[in-house]
């Protein structure tokens, strides 16, 4: 890192933090890649030995508990947001126009952290066995 980095805007206008060892989230983490003709996402893998979630701002629990995503200007957003967010950013706003509406947005959230509680198990039982123990999942006991 040189001493002008951190003045530059970044590149991208949303970093994604996915969990690389989650087969859900990887599978959409290349859909997005394979679309990401623009340069506008980042993707950054929570369970790399060499990511910190401190310097966002987080912690562990709260980025293996649902998806985070990082704004240009370094706001973070979450859950729903994100994918609104860079399905936008690739091209697909309309796609994902009615998650913003308060009522399906409301819905949508609760809906994605019932998934994102359950994605190993229901990966498990759809035969996707690539997450290491513990890595998909955050534990109750704080």
């Amino acid at each position: 890192m040189n001493k002008y980095e951190n003045h530059l805007a970044p590149s991208w206008k949303l970093k994604l933090l996915f969990d690389g060892d989650c087969p859900f989230c990887k599978r959409e983490i290349a859909w997005m890649a394979k679309r990401n003709k623009n340069g506008y996402l980042a993707f950054e893998d929570i369970v790399s030995p060499d990511f910190d979630p401190a310097s966002y701002g987080l912690t562990k629990e709260e980025v293996m508990g649902v998806i985070h995503g990082v704004l240009y200007d370094g706001r973070i957003i979450k859950k729903v947001e994100v994918f609104i967010e860079a399905y936008r950013l690739l091209g697909f706003g309309w796609l994902v126009a009615p998650l913003s509406w308060p009522v399906i947005h409301s819905i949508a959230n609760i809906a994605y952290e019932i998934f994102a509680r359950y994605r190993v198990p229901f990966g498990n039982f759809l035969g996707a066995r690539s997450c290491r123990a513990g890595s998909c999942s955050i534990s109750k006991n704080k």
